[in-house]
């Protein structure tokens, strides 16, 4: 039976190699070898490999330009995610806090 979208993402998001090239990726868009720069201790291919499932995750958005393959976080699919799966559970939480703050600071 073929992945789920949801599966494709969760599985993507699992490696921590993944998250590391998510957080760079958060700071600005890379290019493949910036990235495996990154990573003195895993070859290029493997690096590739895991970008490829992050792409395939609609995670990051590779472009090629002359030479270069500059890879772009799409934080979209994430952002689903988040909707779907954490906000409702995360709002209940973030009132406590707020709550907490408002009242110590009345102290």
């Amino acid at each position: 039976m073929p992945a789920t979208k949801k599966q494709i993402i969760f599985k993507a998001l699992a490696d921590a190699t993944r998250r590391k090239l998510l957080d760079l990726l958060r700071e600005k868009p890379r290019t493949t070898g910036d990235l495996c720069s990154k990573f003195p201790s895993l070859d290029r291919c493997t690096v590739m490999l895991h970008l490829r499932l992050l792409e395939e995750a609609d995670i990051v958005i590779a472009r090629k330009e002359g030479r270069f393959r500059w890879n772009h976080l799409n934080i979209d699919p994430i952002h689903g995610i988040y909707r779907r799966w954490i906000q409702k559970y995360a709002e209940p939480s973030a009132g406590l806090i707020a709550k907490l703050k408002g009242d110590l600071e009345d102290k």
